[in-house]
């Protein structure tokens, strides 16, 4: 997470879907949220994972909180995850094992982070992400695409195996992205917005201190993966070009339902806009490869990258997105009034954007995340849980009784609201705790 450029408590509660304003309707569900520690959980934040029967394999991300505004600090070296963990929520396991004997290039990548990740099927491909080099001595978003054998490397790193044939790389500099997001439409994957930076951060511009280039994708890259003896050849490569409504990064790609029950994705706010340091309140729908703008809905929670889970109601054919907490320009007020903070802070707000056919609307719950939590954060599904389609959950599936429909892992926990500019490295740090989610119908 790159924040600017140029200028708890263990808790049980029921999250009452209940009217947070006269005008808030009423939603077809409930949740529940309920903090789990795992003894040796890794704290780290905008990480890569993947899944397998169950058990999560992590990759990369940052073991401390907002990086720091002084080049020298902002993103440091010690501050890299330079291990592979994987993570067994049901008996409360972990594994790890030491990048140190990796190749270069691979142990490199793996310590960056904001890569974008997309997992089809035992495969995790994974492309670019930002860190420092040892072999650039500098930092750099990383040229490489590497895909990765989940279930191979899960197992090997529980046994203690060699990691053989697992991890393949390769160099393209059109896959030098970060803060991007990688999704897969039918055969063609999508590596949607983000940015290529290299050089140290300076939040006054890159012109001063250390200096750093900075390029916006501006763009929608669209590919195919082949395999030529376990090797990845990327090919069929055409890029949709916008340097208006593409140029964003670090924000919410999220699945949805459109009309027909077709797969698609939803690009939400992001960030920055080119007059000012403030985030985009449109969104981007990205459908069977084409996108469509829609200006006319203005997102005001969760404008940064978090944790986030899709739910869909086939019955009234709704499309629900939850954003739990994260880094937004508006936050709930007493009166119920959003507050516009052009600092754009952490907040504990958890919302809702409803499609319903042509309608779209966004709510807040009454009920708050239990720090400011969520920023740099993923959802990830339970193994059981009943979804309409891969990545979304099924309203129409839940029970009166309640289910664990998934965990919130990770992400940044700050201390106060602001904390940018008075950052000295103690305002925020890495969430060393699970934050279990359980549905249950409401009808």
């Amino acid at each position: 997470m790159i924040k600017h450029i140029a200028v708890a408590t263990a808790f049980t509660v029921w999250v009452l879907i209940a009217a947070a304003q006269k005008s808030t309707p009423s939603l077809p569900f409930s949740i529940r949220l309920e903090p789990m520690e795992i003894i040796n959980l890794p704290a780290l934040q905008s990480f890569a994972y993947g899944t397998w029967q169950g058990k999560w394999l992590l990759i990369g991300g940052r073991k401390d909180g907002l990086h720091r505004r002084q080049p020298f600090a902002a993103f440091d070296e010690d501050g890299q995850n330079k291990f592979l963990y994987v993570i067994d929520p049901v008996s409360k396991k972990v594994w790890k094992q030491s990048l140190e004997k990796f190749p270069g290039p691979i142990a490199e990548q793996f310590e960056s982070s904001n890569m974008e990740f997309c997992q089809i099927e035992n495969r995790l491909v994974l492309t670019g992400g930002y860190g420092f080099s040892t072999s650039s001595d500098d930092h750099i978003t990383y040229p490489y695409l590497t895909v990765v054998k989940v279930d191979k490397l899960i197992n090997a790193i529980m046994n203690a195996q060699p990691l053989k044939d697992v991890i393949v790389q390769i160099t393209d500099q059109r896959m030098a992205v970060t803060g991007g997001r990688l999704v897969k439409v039918a055969d063609t994957f999508l590596l949607a917005g983000g940015h290529r930076f290299d050089g140290r951060y300076n939040p006054m511009g890159p012109g001063h201190g250390p200096g750093f280039t900075q390029q916006y994708t501006n763009e929608i890259r669209k590919f195919s993966i082949e395999y030529e003896n376990d090797i990845p050849v990327i090919t069929n490569y055409t890029a949709i070009h916008d340097s208006i409504n593409l140029h964003r990064r670090d924000y919410n790609l999220v699945p949805q339902v459109f009309a027909g029950d077709e797969m698609g994705y939803t690009m939400f706010s992001g960030v920055f806009q080119y007059n000012q340091d403030l985030p985009f309140t449109n969104f981007v729908d990205i459908d069977g490869g084409s996108y469509k703008v829609n200006n006319g809905f203005h997102q005001k929670f969760s404008h940064y990258h978090s944790a986030v889970l899709p739910m869909y109601d086939k019955v009234t054919s709704g499309m629900y997105s939850i954003f739990f907490g994260g880094i937004a320009q508006y936050y709930p007020a007493v009166n119920g009034k959003p507050v516009n903070d052009q600092e754009v802070p952490f907040t504990k707000t958890i919302s809702v954007v409803i499609r319903n056919r042509d309608q779209t609307e966004e709510i807040y719950l009454p009920i708050q995340m239990p720090g400011y939590l969520g920023a740099a954060a993923e959802f990830i599904f339970a193994e059981n849980a009943a979804l309409h389609k891969e990545g979304i959950a099924a309203i129409d599936s839940l029970q009166v009784q309640e289910t664990l429909i998934g965990y919130i892992l990770g992400g940044i926990n700050s201390s106060a609201k602001n904390i940018f500019w008075d950052n000295t490295g103690k305002e925020s740090s890495a969430y060393g705790k699970i934050i279990k989610v359980f549905v249950k119908a409401a009808r």
